[in-house]
């Protein structure tokens, strides 16, 4: 009888609520009003020859490292942040090595290095969700082969300062430290060429937030030429795609599309939380381009309220210390609007909020 691996076997199960996703969409962390007007023009120029030829990424990926002051060789262009975290636990851990990971988190740094048998040490956040500097650097030993740390984080919006990660770097050099920039555009401080003095240093970036190309899953892996020729063995060479190749590089030079857009989401961000701080709903400081916010035992409920009034958010209750929690997505002014008043009438409706103080 055909049977997994014990470690495919024992491996929870992601299941992302994508289904009937209408209305506004603060759920997912995209990109609230889509990609750059020159993606779209490039869209229209690609032809049926672009489709039927197998992708060439080489000169792609030098455009992007110049975009970056990186060399071609410190990049991997990948499909998504999740095939660079894939990619990184299948080149560097064996059956029985050790991963950190605080958490709260992004799901998906445990369930890859999961599935190569390697064992995951969780690390809970501290009060507030606080960085856990001291309780990560207890836990390094011997066995540990990566260390994958969100920063902003998912879902919480908290910060680690660069001082923080660079010690922890430095404190296991025997393992890959990931540092998944996802949200970097709405926050501003990077490790991108940190690796040149702590060579165990890698950074993911997306294309997914920030930039509107979600759909066309592209993303990169960023480390030393060294390590990278590593990741580039187990890699396949064809799995970002042509439209992506093709979309990229127009997507890069919009830089005022890419500014503008991150500039009025953290200016939508502070005007949420002060809207949920003047109800009296504890919120949490954020960094990227959402807020994680408690509502209680009425998540599910609250949840539903908005999804009935054509707007989606995402309940996060069962992520550690998330109890009662939920993540809203921000876009621009005219969006927040619609959504300050839809969060209000439910608020009202669980007798969370007065009627007298809806906006």
């Amino acid at each position: 009888m055909l049977k997994p691996r014990r470690a495919v076997e024992t491996l929870p199960e992601y299941h992302p609520p994508l289904g009937g996703r209408a209305g506004l969409r603060c759920d997912f962390n995209e990109n609230t009003l889509g990609c750059s007007p020159r993606v779209m023009q490039k869209l229209k120029s690609l032809g049926p020859e672009d489709l039927a030829r197998y992708p060439e990424r080489e000169s792609v990926e030098a455009t992007v490292a110049g975009h970056f002051n990186l060399q071609p060789e410190e990049i991997l262009l990948t499909n998504g942040v999740d095939e660079a975290i894939h990619l990184l636990c299948e080149t560097f851990l064996e059956p029985g090595d050790e991963v950190l990971i605080p958490v709260p988190t992004f799901a998906m740094y445990e369930l890859f290095a999961a599935a190569t048998g390697a064992r995951i040490k969780k690390v809970l956040a501290q009060p507030d969700f606080q960085f856990p500097m001291q309780d990560l650097l207890n836990q390094i030993s011997l066995r540990t082969k990566l260390i994958a740390i969100a920063n902003p984080n998912n879902p919480t919006g908290a910060v680690a300062p660069p001082d923080a990660l660079l010690t922890l770097a430095e404190a296991a050099p025997q393992a890959a430290f990931l540092v998944d920039e996802a949200y970097f555009e709405f926050y501003g401080s990077s490790l991108l060429g940190a690796w040149r003095d702590q060579p165990n240093i890698f950074v993911t970036r997306t294309f997914s937030k920030a930039y509107g190309l979600a759909g066309l899953r592209i993303g990169i892996l960023a480390g030393t030429p060294t390590a990278l020729a590593h990741v580039r063995r187990v890699a396949s060479p064809y799995s970002v795609n042509n439209v992506a190749l093709a979309c990229l590089p127009d997507a890069l030079t919009d830089t005022v599309f890419v500014n503008n857009y991150a500039s009025e989401v953290c200016a939508q961000r502070d005007r949420l939380q002060m809207q949920l701080a003047t109800w009296g709903i504890r919120n949490w400081p954020s960094q990227a381009n959402f807020v994680l916010f408690e509502v209680g035992q009425d998540q599910a409920r609250f949840v539903h309220g908005l999804r009935t009034r054509g707007i989606l958010v995402r309940d996060r209750s069962r992520d550690p210390g998330c109890d009662g929690c939920v993540r809203v997505t921000l876009g621009v002014a005219a969006q927040t609007d619609l959504l300050v008043r839809a969060m209000g009438e439910v608020f009202a409706e669980l007798g969370r909020i007065s009627r007298e103080s809806l906006p």
